[in-house]
Order: structure tokens, then C-alpha cells, then sequence
């Protein structure tokens, strides 16, 4: 695949995307874990077939310590055993709201569950990295931004 456009040397795209970084550290001043930040980016991008961002969150957490188990069962798990009841409703959480227009939203049980484990800070950093990686998915989808090539830690 050939991009169609590069996002960090056009500079609208590079000056929004600066914007979406910035946004990212209220979701990590919000006590939101790091890991679950990485498995939403990750799950997220899986579902808007971002490859760029699958390839780096991937590897960023990877990076950071994760279990290459973990990483390699996000794509499944509902059926994986190696999540906590924590990560399985931001996991929830992510996939309803991105797929926002094809249920209806969030359903109340998610909700509940979701509720139950976080706090408001928390979930309002949930739903701020839900926002925001579905935003860079987008981008990078539309732009076709090749996948293959991150480094972990080189753009953020």
C-alpha cells in the first residue's frame, strides 16, 4: 500500500496530530493504568483495521514491559483468560464505542461494569483514549500510513 499522504509532514495533519499528543496526557494524569491505555489503543485500532497503530501500540507496550501473551490475545479477549475484570470492561467500553454506529452505543451492562472499576477520573481518561485513538485511526487509515517500520517511543 502506498500512502496517500504523509501526516507528519503536512502541516495541518502534523499540527493536529500535536494536538491529539497533547490530549493523550490528561488520559495519563487521569490514574487510568498505562497497560489498559495500551490494550484499548490496541483493540481499537484492531477493530478500525489501523495497521499503523496496531503495529505501534504493539510494540510501545511491548516496549513497556507487556506480556507478548497479552498483546498477541487482545484481538480475543472475551475468551483469553489473561485479562483482568478491570481490563475486560475498558475492553468493553473501547469496542462499543467504536463501533458505535453499529449498536447503538454503550450498552448498560458495559456501563455498569465499567462503573464498578473505575473511578469518574478514570473513565473520563477512558473515554478520552477511546476518542482520541479512534481519531488517529482514522487519519492514518484514510492517509493508508504504512505499518511495519515503528519504533517503539520514536513519535510520542
Amino acid at each position: 500500500m502506498e500512502p496517500r499522504l504523509n501526516l507528519y509532514a503536512n502541516s495541518i495533519t502534523a499540527s493536529f496530530g500535536k494536538r491529539l499528543v497533547t490530549a493523550n496526557r490528561v488520559v495519563e494524569d487521569s490514574g487510568l493504568e498505562p497497560a489498559t491505555f495500551e490494550l484499548v489503543k490496541i483493540r481499537v485500532s484492531q477493530i478500525n483495521g489501523c495497521a499503523f497503530c496496531v503495529d505501534m501500540h504493539t510494540k510501545d507496550a511491548a516496549h513497556a514491559g507487556e506480556d507478548q501473551v497479552r498483546i498477541n490475545l487482545v484481538a480475543a479477549w472475551r475468551e483469553a483468560t489473561v485479562f483482568t475484570e478491570e481490563e475486560r470492561a475498558a475492553l468493553a467500553l473501547a469496542e462499543e464505542a467504536t463501533r458505535i454506529a453499529d449498536g447503538g452505543g454503550v450498552s448498560e451492562g458495559t456501563w455498569e461494569q465499567v462503573r464498578k472499576y473505575y473511578d469518574d477520573d478514570q473513565i473520563g481518561g477512558l473515554i478520552a483514549a477511546i476518542a482520541a485513538i479512534n481519531a488517529w485511526n482514522r487519519m492514518n487509515v484514510i492517509a493508508h500510513t504504512p505499518a511495519g517500520s515503528y519504533v517503539p517511543g520514536s513519535l510520542g
